[in-house]
């Protein structure tokens, strides 16, 4: 029988590139999860190093691997970690990552692909973009789709995700009230974008945002969990908090048999029109063969 999940979101203030005072937050909200039996704890964007950790780049990078990072998940046992952190992977290059942690050990990490760099957003000074959009299994019926922040505000992206058969969508954000520009509203953004994937796409979703004051932004909360038709389950306040929600596959199935997004995608059309594409805008083959 398909089960079900009981997913947790904890929104707060990191503390700017203060690595052991952040890894000691997430230990408390750990141990707040596993009173409320969750079994997927997802943190903000950049949960370990804050908004601007990158100022000090070099001070707070840690590999995927970093013994930190294992001892957060073995306190977690059982439960799915979805950790925030800037990487650093081969070459010297550094990442705005996510990684998601179970029982000590990492399991999928996604590199954030949408840098912007726009508005009171720089991340294309610190960070080198990330190439994949990937899903990954953590039970027979949940596989986590995982996009950071902007990465959502390019939809072919979240398309991928749900192509590549996601049935849980999981976005931790860093969205400041000031980022974009005052003729732009961030919370109502972030709730019309979240209820559309999960209502077009038929799939539970998570975001997770910071809150506090943090250099020029101003962080605005609003974590929030919706179901498989776009239902809030739960919304997070402006301040410090944990949420926790159940969604259960049987309204997934329900809720796509009703609505069946990913199963008429037109791969064919996309790739023939992808390749037209390609030929009017003149993009030399190197760059086709290497997407």
């Amino acid at each position: 029988m398909p089960r079900t999940l009981t997913l947790a979101a904890a929104q707060f203030a990191s503390a700017t590139g203060a690595l052991d005072v952040n890894f000691d937050t997430h230990h408390g909200w750990v141990a707040e999860a596993a009173k409320a039996g969750a079994d997927l704890l997802v943190f903000p964007e950049l949960s370990l190093v804050g908004h601007y950790g990158a100022e000090d780049l070099l001070e707070i990078t840690m590999n995927s691997r970093d013994p930190r990072l294992m001892a957060l998940s073995r306190a977690a046992g059982d439960m799915i970690l979805v950790v925030g952190f800037v990487e650093e992977g081969p070459a010297a290059q550094f990442y705005n990552s996510a990684g998601v942690y179970k029982n000590g050990k990492l399991i999928y990490i996604h590199r954030k692909i949408n840098l912007p760099s726009y508005g009171k957003l720089i991340e294309t000074k610190y960070y080198a973009q990330g190439r994949f959009v990937d899903t990954h299994e953590i039970d027979v019926d949940w596989r986590l789709g995982l996009l950071i922040c902007a990465d959502l505000w390019n939809p072919a992206l979240t398309h991928l995700a749900f192509l590549h058969g996601a049935t849980l969508l999981v976005s931790p954000i860093s969205s400041g009230v000031e980022a974009v520009g005052e003729a732009f509203d961030n919370p109502a953004g972030w709730a019309a974008t979240m209820h559309f994937y999960s209502m077009m796409y038929g799939a539970p979703s998570v975001m997770v945002n910071r809150v506090g004051v943090e250099g020029d932004l101003t962080f605005w909360g609003g974590s929030r969990i919706l179901d498989a038709f776009g239902k809030p389950l739960a919304v997070a306040g402006e301040g410090p908090e944990m949420i926790t929600a159940e969604v259960d596959y049987a309204q997934v199935r329900k809720a796509r048999a009703l609505l069946p997004t990913v199963r008429d995608s037109n791969l064919g059309l996309v790739e023939r029109e992808t390749d037209r594409l390609i030929e009017r805008l003149g993009v030399p083959d190197i760059i086709r063969e290497d997407g």
